[in-house]
């Protein structure tokens, strides 16, 4: 019996230790700006938000080289969650003194150019103040309330490169249970209405289909000549002021083969 109650609690214990704990490294300090306590109350922030998007939020402060800001941060966040799986990233860099939010999956949707821009504005306030804690909080207590206020009604992606559009759809609750329940009236409608018209029995009649029916196979071939693709392109709003995070759409760039949306800017 203390066997067993042996080997129990050492299960229990390797299960615990070995569940995720997504949020462990989500704040990568290289700059050296946050206090040990600053960076376990912004582990705690992102972990809440792991949990909301069933994905990984990411804060990189670094004094590294690079060409380009964005791709620098679309390629940190891709090699943190992969291709267009759900993410977030923050990058700040001391050297250059800009930032950039990467976005992938869900996040792009979440966060479009309207709220990302209310983002950007609030965390360049406080990193211009060299309020660099307080800049990351924002980050993560902004998107985690546009994450609870829901997909923006009628948004859209938009290729930065193409000027593709796609739409965004998710049916509510209530659109889901009326469809459902149109489908059930009309399924029943045409069952009764075949039925009365035929007035069959369940084996009580059987087509002689040998007797009253032909086949004819012929052959035609069809050549496409011509096909048309129509785009519209939306430009890019590149102020820093944002609204309230309203509808409006997305812009969204490849990096690496993945599909990334964000902004970003110098403080």
């Amino acid at each position: 019996m203390k066997k067993f109650a042996y080997l129990f609690t050492l299960f229990l214990g390797l299960f615990v230790f070995a569940a995720p704990a997504y949020a462990a490294d989500a704040v990568n300090d290289e700059a050296g700006l946050f206090t040990e306590q600053e960076i376990q109350e912004l582990n705690q922030l992102a972990e809440e938000l792991n949990n909301k998007i069933k994905g990984e939020v990411f804060i990189l402060t670094t004094n590294q080289s690079y060409s380009d800001p964005e791709e620098f941060t679309d390629l940190y966040l891709k090699d943190k969650v992969g291709i267009d799986n759900n993410g977030m990233a923050l990058m700040v860099n001391m050297s250059y003194r800009d930032y950039h939010i990467s976005t992938s999956g869900n996040m792009i949707d979440y966060l479009n150019d309207r709220r990302i821009n209310s983002m950007k504005e609030s965390i360049q306030e406080s990193l211009s103040a060299g309020n660099y804690f307080k800049a990351a909080q924002n980050y993560l207590v902004e998107a985690s309330q546009y994450v609870s206020d829901g997909v923006p009604k009628g948004h859209y992606r938009i290729d930065r490169e193409t000027g593709k559009i796609t739409y965004y759809k998710a049916l509510t609750v209530w659109e889901a249970f009326f469809a459902l329940l149109a489908a059930t009236i009309l399924s029943a409608i045409f069952f009764f209405v075949i039925k009365s018209k035929y007035q069959l029995k369940m084996g009580g009649y059987r087509y002689p289909y040998n007797e009253k029916s032909s086949l004819k196979l012929s052959q035609k071939e069809d050549r496409l000549t011509n096909s048309f693709v129509t785009t519209r392109r939306i430009p890019r709003n590149t102020s820093s002021g944002g609204g309230s995070g309203g509808g409006g759409g997305s812009t969204t760039h490849s990096t690496g083969g993945g599909t990334f949306g964000g902004g970003g800017g110098k403080f």
